[in-house]
């Protein structure tokens, strides 16, 4: 996907663009990004700083359609569907 032009002064990369829509969205609590060279890292990275707003996400969801998830119950934590884990009592 090429980024929309409001976008591309405000990323140098797409995978930037990428994990700042990610980020952006109500229904995922973290990116986990791959790199093979430090300076991917530092660029994926910069992502957290890059601000997109609503008329951007909506744009980027269009072009996206019914490829990503939007249903909440989908994607919920764990922890929000189940009671939170436990150790075994301790035998004794």
């Amino acid at each position: 996907m090429r980024p929309p032009r409001s976008a591309a002064s405000r990323v140098r990369r797409r995978a930037q663009l990428a994990v700042a829509w990610v980020l952006h969205r109500p229904t995922v609590a973290s990116a986990i990004v791959g790199a093979s060279r430090p300076g991917q890292l530092a660029e994926t990275a910069g992502a957290a700083a890059v601000r997109l707003d609503d008329e951007l996400m909506e744009r980027i969801d269009a072009v996206l359609g019914d490829l990503v998830e939007r249903d909440p119950a989908k994607t919920a934590r764990p922890n929000d569907v189940m009671p939170a884990w436990r150790p075994p009592p301790a035998a004794g």
